[in-house]
């Protein structure tokens, strides 16, 4: 008999490519999971996936069993939702995705805000970039997400909570007025620092920088915030910062300068799927990750 449990671990597989980063994912051991892959195999009578010496690959039959299971694990998800529907909001298990340029800067706030007035949260977070979280929501892997908006997937409702506006930090210098505001078009002349590809905040700071070239950031390809601002206090470029992360990724060494009017902003907001019934989770939510910003 095929179970839920066979379907997860297949996904968690097609996800990572290899049995173990996949048992890690699905808190198993390797032969667990391989066991339960194995029996997955039998039950169908089909050849699902290919292992190889560093990965694993799935066959073309592997592929399409995995977009019925996500289907399926998504349906689940959605059905456990709905008998959640007459509880009050934020209550019982909530897995909880959230992008890395917001996680550290807002989850130390809210997470005491949460826990005092939302005692019964059983909350499950998880940080990785906007795209694969987006991924793990369809497939029901996660119940909420916090990012950037818009997202354009046909699936998700959003519901935004506030506008985090950008910064533009750089060196401190002597003669230098924090006072004095920049224009976007002024950074075209500037070795602008950007996040390697794949996350939203260097696509923002290109769609913010229209002047900008895409590849501004090969030299580096940093993936924290925290990476970038090192290199700016040592004076190898400036970079934009969100407002939000100021007073975490802030030093003496560097100095954070305004934007002209109308200052460049990103959307942060939630979402679930449109399926689901998370709206009240969604609106809670949304409400303490603006009290915890203010």
């Amino acid at each position: 008999m095929i179970t839920l449990r066979q379907l997860r671990y297949l996904a968690a597989v097609a996800e990572t490519h290899h049995f173990g980063r996949a048992a890690t994912l699905c808190h198993v051991t390797q032969p667990a999971l391989s066991m339960q892959i194995q029996e997955l195999e039998q039950s169908l009578g089909l050849h699902l996936v290919e292992r190889r010496r560093n990965a694993v690959e799935l066959t073309s039959e592997g592929r399409e069993i995995v977009r019925h299971a996500s289907a399926i694990l998504a349906a689940v998800a959605d059905l456990e939702d709905y008998a959640r529907r007459e509880k009050p909001p934020l209550v019982g298990m909530l897995r909880l995705g959230i992008i890395p340029s917001i996680a550290p800067y807002l989850l130390p706030k809210a997470l005491p805000l949460l826990h005092e007035h939302h005692p019964e949260l059983d909350l499950r977070v998880r940080e990785t970039q906007t795209a694969a979280l987006v991924d793990e929501l369809v497939r029901g892997e996660l119940d909420l997400i916090v990012a950037a908006l818009p997202l354009d997937r046909p699936e998700l409702d959003t519901l935004a909570a506030f506008e985090d506006r950008f910064l533009v930090a750089r060196q401190a210098r002597a003669g230098r007025s924090a006072n004095e505001r920049i224009t976007p078009e002024a950074l075209a002349s500037e070795h602008v620092l950007l996040l390697e590809e794949g996350h939203c905040l260097r696509d923002q700071a290109l769609s913010v920088c229209s002047a900008l070239s895409p590849d501004t950031s090969q030299a580096f390809g940093a993936s924290s915030l925290s990476t970038v601002m090192h290199l700016v206090a040592n004076g190898y470029g400036i970079t934009l910062l969100p407002e939000m992360a100021a007073a975490t990724e802030g030093t003496d060494r560097v100095q954070l300068v305004r934007f002209t009017e109308p200052e460049p902003v990103r959307t942060i907001g939630l979402a679930w799927r449109r399926s689901s019934s998370r709206r009240k989770d969604a609106a809670t939510l949304a409400s303490v990750l603006t009290d915890a910003r203010a």
